[in-house]
């Protein structure tokens, strides 16, 4: 295995599946059958999942709303989708923790990086909610600090498209696909595939971050095993 403790991003949207809001189950499935192959490899693995496809603060904070209102509105639906997850790695078979940044004691274990990483240790998932549990963080920057955190060896962030590109792949047909690509070059060129804090973050630490296509089978223990899928963004 090239990577012995990981940390897989995923976005909230990516629970949708081909609805327009909230989560798919078959999408749920399919994502704890990928895990589960890394998982029974011996791979310690943690998760943060975002809540996009329930809440997203900034959303409602340009309609008006509160910024850290909406803000505390999305790390609660980043629960949401962790317990959902959790549900759905437990079918597979998966010994699984969730852990919170905001307290809710009834439902996860409040965010204890010690016990974290025993958890990871003793091969349990470790689901990651509630972001950073402080407004104007996305879980893109909660990503990186957890990873950082529990001593992850890289970040894994699984979307729907296979990497990064120069522009958007699905509106612009002449993008073309970066197979490495630096973090300076990243921030430089302006590439949204994650937010700039998480970015520097990252690179102050000299943790990697590879970007690949989650919904592609076999796909994440491709990139485990050091395959080159997806776009790698080192120093």
């Amino acid at each position: 295995m090239q990577y012995k403790r990981i940390l897989l991003k995923l976005s909230g949207e990516a629970l949708m599946g081909d609805r327009q809001y909230g989560i798919d189950p078959k999408r749920l499935a399919e994502y704890a059958e990928e895990i589960k192959t890394v998982v029974d490899k011996g791979i310690e693995l943690a998760i943060v999942i975002g809540g996009g496809n329930i809440f997203r603060g900034v959303a409602g904070a340009s309609r008006g709303m509160d910024r850290v209102q909406g803000d505390h509105m999305g790390m609660l639906a980043t629960v949401i989708n962790g317990l959902a997850l959790q549900s759905a790695l437990e079918d597979a078979d998966i010994q699984t923790r969730l852990q919170s940044a905001i307290k809710i004691n009834e439902v996860a274990e409040p965010f204890i990086r010690r016990k974290a990483i025993r958890h990871l240790e003793k091969g349990r998932v470790v689901i990651f909610g509630g972001g950073t549990g402080n407004p104007y963080f996305t879980t893109d920057s909660a990503a990186v600090l957890r990873a950082i955190e529990i001593k992850a060896d890289v970040i894994l962030k699984g979307t729907r498209v296979d990497g990064i590109y120069t522009s958007d792949p699905e509106k612009d047909k002449a993008a073309t696909k970066f197979d490495f690509i630096t973090f300076e070059d990243v921030i430089k060129k302006g590439l949204k595939v994650m937010d700039t804090t998480a970015f520097t973050l990252s690179q102050e630490n000299e943790l990697p971050i590879i970007v690949f296509d989650m919904n592609k089978p076999g796909n994440l223990l491709k990139v485990v095993t050091g395959e080159p899928v997806g776009t790698k963004v080192n120093l």
